[in-house]
């Protein structure tokens, strides 16, 4: 559990706590009569002013605290991915859509967000389903495909793209 629901937790506990304190404050001298049913409502009113902006805030440190456990549950997948490349050299890319369990379209997603955060530099090609894991050097220099040999182009920010076969070098 992440530090954002367990705030939101707190928060929501310290609101139930105003509202019974309120309730006890306010309904046991009602029931001795020591207070009028008009205080008793003022009472609890003022303990809802002070509970609800309490149990909104837990609410939403709750949802963000979720959403912070997605977003680092696919940054370790991500790292995950970057760690099989690099210690297996290639990777194929049904073999890392198994392992993380993530549909393929996702995994290239993915490939390229790594390419565009320059934390990746290798190839691919499509069509073998292949990843490849390369020094961002020796790829600057590459002016032909490694698979078919056809001249590489460059096709968007560190991306070089072979016209032939579709291999796809990452540049970082």
């Amino acid at each position: 559990m992440n530090n954002g629901r367990i705030i939101g937790l707190v928060l929501i506990g310290g609101a139930v706590v105003v509202c019974l304190l309120g309730a006890a404050v306010t309904v046991v001298p009602l029931i001795s009569g020591d207070l009028t049913p008009a205080a008793m409502v003022l009472g609890l009113a003022v303990a809802g002013i002070v509970a609800l902006p309490l149990a909104a805030i837990g609410v939403f440190m709750i949802v963000r605290g979720g959403q912070e456990a997605k977003t680092d549950v696919m940054a370790a997948k991500q790292r995950r991915l970057l760690d099989m490349v690099s210690s297996r050299g290639e990777l194929a890319m049904s073999d890392a859509a198994v392992e993380l369990q993530i549909p393929r379209d996702e995994l290239k997603n993915w490939i390229y967000r790594l390419v565009g955060l320059g934390v990746f530099s290798g190839y691919i090609n499509w069509d073998d389903g292949v990843l490849f894991s390369a020094q961002a050097s020796k790829l600057r220099e590459l002016t032909n495909c490694k698979k078919c040999g056809g001249e590489v182009k460059l096709v968007g920010k560190g991306v070089v793209k072979c016209p032939y076969c579709g291999t796809e070098y990452f540049l970082d």
